[in-house]
C-alpha cells in the first residue's frame, strides 16, 4: 500500500507566514497528526507532496521513512497526486490523505481501505450545509457515477447533501493512467483528482464509499476559527477518554493534552490544566486549577495545588506541592517531599520527606531526607561563568533568609541560623551562624520627602 499525503497549499486564509500544514492542533502540527496515523497502516510507501513553505515543512516533517515530492505550481490535487507517481510503489492500493485534515482516525481509514480492495474506494459524509464541498453523484440504484465540484454543480446536484472527503482509496496499477487522463477544463482551471472516479466507472471499475464514525474526522483546516473549532474538538475527544477510563475532571472543556497523557485509578484534575510532552500521573494524584506539566512523571497520591509549573521533573509518591510552585528541568524529589509557593527548583534531588515550603530557589543541589529548606533560602549557584553544586546532607534545618554560596556543603543534622551566608563546609550537628552584630544607632531619622 502506498499513502499521499496532500501538503502542497499556502492557506491564504490562516494569514500566517507559517505554511498552513503546519499550524499546531494539540501542540503538534496538522501534518504531523496525518502523517502518525497513516504510520500506523504500515504502508510501503509514504509520500508528502509539498509546495508553498516547502523548506519550512520539509524540515519540520523530516523522518526517514518520509518520501517527498515538490508540487509547483500548486494545479489541483489531481496535479498533486501526479508529482507522487515515481515515488510509488506500482501495485497494491493508494491512499489519499490531506495534509490539513488532522483527525481522521486509523479504524476509518483501514473500513475505507477494506471497501476499495476491489475497485475504487471514497470516503464520503452527510452533512446538512454541504457548501463547498464536491458531491456524490449516484445512479437510480444508488451507484457512484462521479463526484462533482461545488463552482462546477447544478442547482440539483447542489442539493445533494453526501459529499466527498477527498480521501481516497485507489488502485495503483491504474492510478498513472486516469492521472495521465484528467483535464483541467473546469471553473477552477485545476486537474481534480475527483474526476478519476468517472473514468473508473466508465472502465466498469467497481465504487465503494465508506463512512468515519464522526463529521469530525474529515473536517478540514482553512482559517484560523476553523484550527480552533478543532482543537477543541481534539481536546474534548481526549477528555472523554479520560473520563471513561476513570479520570475525575472538573469540567471537560477545560483541558488541555498537547502530548500523551498517562494515569493510574482515581487521578482528579481540576480546571484549567495543560499536559504537554509525555506525562505519567501515578494512583490517585490531585493536580489543582491552572497547572501546566511537562515531560513530567507525578507519583502515587501526590497533591499538586493550584497555578504549578513542572518541566521534565520526577515526583515522588505522597508529594505536597503548590500552589505556586515551579519545577524545572532535572528535578528529582523524593517520597513525601513538600514544595510549597513560590518556590522554584531547578537540576535538583531531593530526598524524602524533606521540605522547601515558602518563597526559595533551589538550583544545582543534592539534598538529604528530612531538610527543612527555610523560607527566602538561596543556593547561589552560579558565580558568573560556571554552575557548582551545593550538597545537604539528612536531618538538616536551614534557617530563613539563608544564601548557600556554592560549591559548599552542609553536614548531616547541621542547623544553619537564620539570615546566614554560607561560604565554606558546616559541619554536621552544629549551629553554624554568619550574622552581622545588631546595631541600634541613637538620634537616626527617617528621610523626609523633599517638597518641589
Amino acid at each position: 500500500m502506498n499513502i499521499v499525503i496532500l501538503a502542497a497549499g499556502q492557506g491564504k486564509r490562516m494569514h500566517s507566514n507559517l505554511p498552513k500544514v503546519l499550524h499546531p492542533i494539540a501542540g503538534k502540527a496538522l501534518a504531523q497528526h496525518v502523517i502518525d496515523t497513516a504510520r500506523t497502516l504500515t504502508p510501503e510507501k509514504l509520500v508528502v507532496v509539498f509546495g508553498h513553505g516547502g523548506d519550512a515543512v520539509r524540515a519540520t516533517l523530516a523522518a526517514a521513512d518520509l518520501a517527498w515530492a515538490k508540487q509547483e505550481p500548486q494545479l489541483g490535487t489531481g496535479h498533486a497526486v501526479m508529482q507522487a507517481l515515481p515515488e510509488l510503489a506500482p501495485n497494491g492500493q493508494t491512499l489519499v490523505l490531506y495534509g490539513d485534515v488532522p483527525l481522521t482516525r486509523a479504524t476509518t481509514l483501514k473500513r475505507l481501505l477494506q471497501a476499495g480492495k476491489d475497485g475504487l474506494a471514497i470516503l464520503t459524509v452527510e452533512l446538512a450545509n454541504p457548501t463547498g464541498y464536491g458531491r456524490i453523484v449516484r445512479d437510480a440504484a444508488g451507484q457512484v457515477l462521479r463526484i462533482v465540484e461545488e463552482k462546477d454543480a447544478t442547482p440539483a446536484e447542489k442539493a445533494i447533501t453526501e459529499v466527498n472527503t477527498g480521501i481516497m482509496a485507489l488502485p495503483s496499477a491504474k492510478l498513472a493512467d486516469w492521472l495521465g487522463r484528467l483535464s483541467n477544463k473546469n471553473a477552477q482551471g485545476e486537474y481534480y483528482l475527483t474526476d478519476v472516479v468517472a473514468l473508473a466507472v466508465a472502465e466498469g471499475v467497481s465504487i465503494h464509499t465508506a463512512q468515519p464514525d464522526g463529521e469530525w474526522e474529515v473536517l478540514g483546516v482553512n482559517s484560523k476559527v476553523q484550527l480552533a473549532e478543532l482543537e477543541r474538538v481534539h481536546q474534548r475527544n481526549i477528555a472523554d477518554r479520560l473520563l471513561v477510563d476513570g479520570v475525575r475532571l472538573a469540567d471537560p472543556a477545560r483541558l488541555d493534552v498537547r502530548g500523551e497523557l498517562r494515569h493510574g485509578r482515581d487521578v482528579s484534575i481540576d480546571v484549567g490544566c495543560i499536559f504537554e510532552g509525555s506525562v505519567e500521573l501515578g494512583d490517585a494524584v490531585e493536580v489543582g486549577p491552572y497547572c501546566l506539566l511537562k515531560n513530567v512523571k507525578v507519583g502515587a497520591s501526590t497533591r499538586i495545588a493550584a497555578f504549578c509549573h513542572f518541566e521534565d521533573a520526577v515526583i515522588g509518591p505522597d508529594g505536597v506541592l503548590g500552589p505556586y510552585a515551579r519545577l524545572r528541568p532535572g528535578t528529582e524529589l523524593g517520597r513525601e517531599v513538600h514544595i510549597g509557593n513560590f518556590v522554584e527548583i531547578k537540576n535538583t534531588k531531593i530526598a524524602a520527606q524533606s521540605k522547601a515550603n515558602h518563597l526559595a530557589y533551589i538550583g544545582d543541589a543534592e539534598i538529604g531526607q528530612r531538610v527543612n529548606v527555610g523560607a527566602g533560602t538561596i543556593t547561589c549557584n552560579y558565580d558568573g561563568a560556571n554552575k557548582h553544586l551545593t550538597i545537604i546532607e539528612d536531618d538538616v534545618f536551614i534557617g530563613s533568609d539563608t544564601q548557600l554560596v556554592a560549591p559548599v556543603t552542609v553536614g548531616r543534622g547541621a542547623t544553619l541560623g537564620a539570615g546566614t551566608t554560607l561560604t565554606k563546609d558546616a559541619p554536621p550537628d552544629a549551629l553554624t551562624m554568619s550574622r552581622a552584630k545588631q546595631m541600634t544607632l541613637a538620634g537616626w531619622k527617617r528621610p523626609q520627602k523633599v517638597k518641589k
